[in-house]
């Protein structure tokens, strides 16, 4: 039995992808409007990953090339960090631009800093989704699957939706946590 909706003929696939966005977006802000600046350094647990102040003052995320086991729990600056990182590299390919090195995306502090950054990456998301044609999706995607024929730009931007919408309920899930603790 199919209980899925069916999607209106007038509704484009870039339409779709901007509804998947809007939608995982609007969580996203009920929790950016809640969150205290503590909550982004908060240590939900003794194994875990956040974001470290350099001598020169920058954040640098902790990271491993191969993932370790057990996996680290994320602090919310982790998270969000992490977002930022791939939603610009995705913008970047998406954009014909040569794509940032991952220690090249610098998180920009907690609190306030930190929300205006990923409001502004959501700025620069949604002008892309604006922007692009049926053409445009169709085009072989440079990213995360590198010029595989079977994965289409509209592939890509689900995948960053999807994304997003993980790390959002990560982002909820640490806030919430805090909260209860």
């Amino acid at each position: 039995m199919n209980t899925s909706a069916p999607v209106p003929a007038s509704v484009t696939r870039s339409g779709l992808l901007r509804r998947q966005f809007d939608l995982t977006w609007s969580l996203f802000e009920y929790h950016l409007e809640r969150l205290e600046p503590e909550d982004f350094l908060w240590e939900p647990a003794p194994l875990y990953w956040t974001v470290r102040r350099s001598p020169d003052g920058t954040w640098v995320p902790d990271w491993a090339d191969t993932e370790p086991d057990p996996v680290p729990v994320p602090t919310i600056a982790w998270v969000s960090w992490h977002i930022g990182w791939w939603w610009s590299v995705t913008l970047d390919h998406a954009r014909g631009r040569q794509p940032r090195d991952r220690t090249d995306i610098t998180w920009p502090g907690e609190g306030a800093p930190a929300v205006e950054w990923l409001r502004d990456l959501r700025t620069q998301w949604l002008a892309l989704l604006d922007d692009l044609t049926d053409t445009d999706l169709d085009a072989t995607a440079p990213f995360p699957w590198p010029n595989d024929p079977a994965y289409t730009v509209a592939d890509m931007l689900a995948w960053a939706n999807a994304e997003l919408m993980k790390n959002v309920a990560e982002v909820g899930q640490l806030r919430l946590l805090r909260a209860a603790s």
